[in-house]
């Protein structure tokens, strides 16, 4: 299997300074702060590139599941929203909520929200991110 990676770098003082983050294919290369990541910032930050490599793992992992289901997946969107709290005095990632909508021809959306469901639960970020809540919004559109 492959490896990948990414890289970042950090400069300066931890509120003064400024960052980089970039992946190993460079395809995505995004500058972070301090007041990007705890306040509004309008910079990147690590949190919402760990919601993007979640919410693409789960797209994936629905419009897998549903052709696994037999059915043929037209379009799954999913949007993760990463909730960065203190928790005893430590910043913390407390819970992801995912909302994912996704369409498929025939399938009803009791199937639907059983196949959305159980992506959550094996898609491989999900499974990375065992020790955080991650709740989830399914609708069939």
């Amino acid at each position: 299997m492959p490896v990948r990676s990414s890289e970042a770098v950090w400069e300066g003082t931890l509120r003064e300074g400024s960052g980089t983050v970039k992946t190993g294919s460079g395809v995505i290369e995004a500058p972070y702060t301090f007041m990007s990541r705890f306040e509004d910032g309008s910079e990147s930050n690590p949190e919402e590139m760990l919601g993007s490599a979640h919410a693409a793992c789960l797209a994936m992992q629905v419009a897998a599941d549903l052709q696994r289901a037999g059915y043929d997946p037209e379009k799954v969107t999913a949007t993760a929203n990463v909730h960065l709290e203190k928790v005893d005095g430590t910043q913390s990632i407390t819970k992801i909520v995912v909302d994912v909508e996704g369409s498929a021809p025939d399938v009803d959306e009791a199937e639907f929200l059983e196949i959305a469901t159980g992506a959550k639960e094996n898609c491989i970020i999900s499974r990375a991110l065992g020790a955080i809540d991650i709740e989830m919004n399914a609708v069939l559109v």
